[in-house]
């Protein structure tokens, strides 16, 4: 199969999740529990994650859980974002993407709280809604807004030299989660960091950024879904962010 054609999959699972999303999201009585990193996840996350286990039996049996180069899987995040839907914040999302001998060729993000739905395929472009996105034009850090998580103690803490490169940027706005790459991915801002992810966090976001015309690594630099933190921009300054948040 062709990236592209596994975008009516991908768009399926996500319709299917966005229903169960809402049935939970600010619902009384939503039971939550704590994984083994102290995390919260909800009935929600489980039911999500059951029904993507289960169209995935029904329409590709093919598809492996492993991680690898061989082969193709599935890769899901139910909900992005936990803690927001938790508390009744309507930024978050789920996530999913197919990759393929280790490089994801497919992503799709919904955010059914905020009426939102990017996707992307490999050679074929990013699109918000429908209509294609590309990420900005802003070459200097000056001229940039930076957005960015949790910069308190909790989740590992902000980055090495994000204090510095705060001081460089026109503005800051602290989204945080899937939201801020894709703001990136829709040149609403120029650079997003997330200082702790898994690649499930990682992998559709990483697709959709980078075929609106940007580059997403990790904060080494290196790029792979599997690299534990994530930097998204414009492309134009990903080199200059780099520098600043891990000086020689």
């Amino acid at each position: 199969m062709s990236p592209a054609d596994w975008l009516p999959f991908l768009t399926e699972l996500a319709d299917r999740a966005d229903e169960l999303s809402r049935r939970w999201f600010r619902a009384a009585g939503l039971r939550v529990a704590e994984k083994s990193d102290l995390s919260p996840v909800t009935e929600a996350d489980q039911a999500i994650e059951a029904m993507a286990r289960r169209l995935v039996r029904e329409n590709h049996p093919e598809l492996g859980e492993a991680p690898g180069t061989a082969g193709t899987r599935l890769i899901i995040d139910p909900i992005d974002g936990t803690r927001n839907f938790v508390r009744g914040i309507p930024v978050f999302a789920t996530l999913v993407a197919i990759e393929t001998r280790g490089e994801v060729v497919a992503g799709v993000a919904s955010a059914p709280a905020l009426g939102a739905r990017w996707h992307a395929a490999r050679g074929s472009g990013a699109f918000r809604d429908g209509q294609r996105i590309r990420v900005s034009r802003i070459a200097s850090l000056e001229h940039a807004t930076l957005f960015h998580g949790n910069l308190g103690p909790g989740e590992a803490g902000p980055p090495p030299g994000i204090a510095d490169l705060i001081a460089r940027v026109e503005r800051t706005r602290g989204f945080g989660d899937f939201y801020q790459h894709m703001l990136v991915a829709e040149g609403a801002g120029e650079a997003a960091i997330d200082p702790v992810v898994q690649p499930w966090d990682i992998a559709a976001l990483q697709v959709i950024v980078e075929e609106a015309g940007g580059r997403a690594t990790a904060l080494s630099g290196e790029r792979s879904i599997r690299a534990k933190s994530l930097l998204t921009s414009n492309g134009l300054l990903q080199d200059s962010i780099l520098a600043i948040l891990r000086p020689s």
